[in-house]
């Protein structure tokens, strides 16, 4: 997906992305202070909202292959299942009860199909949404705070959850977080977003280790972290 000439001002706010490029198959950190633009970013990919100018080449992606997990998931007021099997059902594809268990195991729910996905806990609720995300088999998903405020079993799961989807059909992430560790350990690239602006991409190891530029020098003195590996 190749972003050019992007805008979107919101009151006194300017998101401009002059270029940009996320290759296909890959895991994209997106980080920067509060307030620079990385949420909007994602909703004006999302479609949610519209750009003022510029263009977004999707490279052959439809709505119907792109979603979005946030911080606080929206869940519909029914059952866990039918949670789970909305995507599909949207999108016209049978809930194949394979794939439908698979996906309940992998969140840590086959035994609560049937509860009211409201009940559950909110780290639950973020499994769920997690794995409704993934059912329909999309091939780009932006996880938009989605590990804020978990605890650390449920970030190792989604972690977990993303390397198998890697290694086994590649898709393309947009992971935006605080969590430097957690974007250190699984992106393929990083991108760091500062006053509307994109000002620097790389590897993890070029971003978050030997960064060039002031802006990200200065926001990792800031934040207290330690790299592994």
């Amino acid at each position: 997906m190749r972003i050019t000439d992007l805008t979107r001002r919101q009151g006194d706010f300017l998101l401009k992305i002059d270029n940009a490029y996320f290759e296909p198959g890959k895991i994209h950190g997106m980080i920067g202070s509060n307030g620079s633009g990385k949420s909007t970013l994602a909703k004006l990919i999302m479609g949610i909202i519209p750009a003022d100018s510029g263009c977004i080449d999707y490279e052959g992606l439809t709505p119907r292959d792109i979603t979005m997990t946030g911080q606080k998931p929206y869940l519909l007021h029914s059952s866990v299942y039918q949670n789970l099997i909305y995507p599909l059902k949207i999108r016209g594809i049978e809930p194949r009860a394979e794939l439908v268990d698979q996906w309940l195991e992998k969140a840590g729910l086959q035994h609560k199909r049937k509860q009211y996905a409201l009940s559950l806990s909110s780290g639950e609720q973020q499994r769920l949404s997690f794995a409704r995300a993934l059912i329909f088999g999309p091939k780009l998903v932006i996880v938009d705070e989605t590990l804020s405020n978990l605890a650390p079993d449920g970030v190792r799961l989604f972690e977990s959850i993303m390397e198998q989807q890697q290694r086994e059909n590649p898709i393309t992430w947009i992971t935006i977080s605080h969590q430097l560790v957690h974007i250190s350990k699984l992106c393929d690239e990083v991108h760091f977003m500062e006053q509307g602006r994109l000002v620097q991409s790389g590897t993890p190891e070029q971003v978050l280790k030997h960064p060039t530029n002031p802006s990200v020098i200065q926001y990792l003195a800031n934040t207290e972290v330690s790299f592994k590996g």
